[in-house]
């Protein structure tokens, strides 16, 4: 693995941009955030580690870039669903069915 600040000389483009992202002040606050959230849903026996769940904040901080870690603004979601919600930031694409499918299931 490649020392910190530095990458593989054979690097892909998308492998150095993350690299730079993940590094950055703002990026870094967030994930401890994140990683707060998720000890303290552990702590209080909500999760266990590798249960396939997620903690999702219901208010993403968007307005002023801090996560709410309050309880009331945490909950327990399975990895699948938070992260298809999810979707426009890093999550899976949402598929595209028409009605007539939608309605034949």
């Amino acid at each position: 693995m490649a020392k910190k600040g530095q990458y593989k000389k054979n690097a892909k483009p998308s492998s150095v941009r993350q690299r730079k992202y993940n590094s950055k002040p703002a990026q870094k606050k967030r994930r401890a955030q994140r990683n707060a959230a998720r000890n303290a849903a552990i702590k209080d026996g909500r999760v266990k580690k590798g249960d396939g769940k997620d903690v999702d904040h219901k208010n993403k901080g968007k307005a002023n870039g801090k996560l709410n870690n309050s309880k009331s603004n945490t909950r327990v979601r399975s990895a699948s669903a938070n992260r298809a919600d999810n979707r426009g930031t890093g999550g899976r694409k949402k598929k595209s069915t028409t009605k007539a499918q939608r309605k034949r299931r």
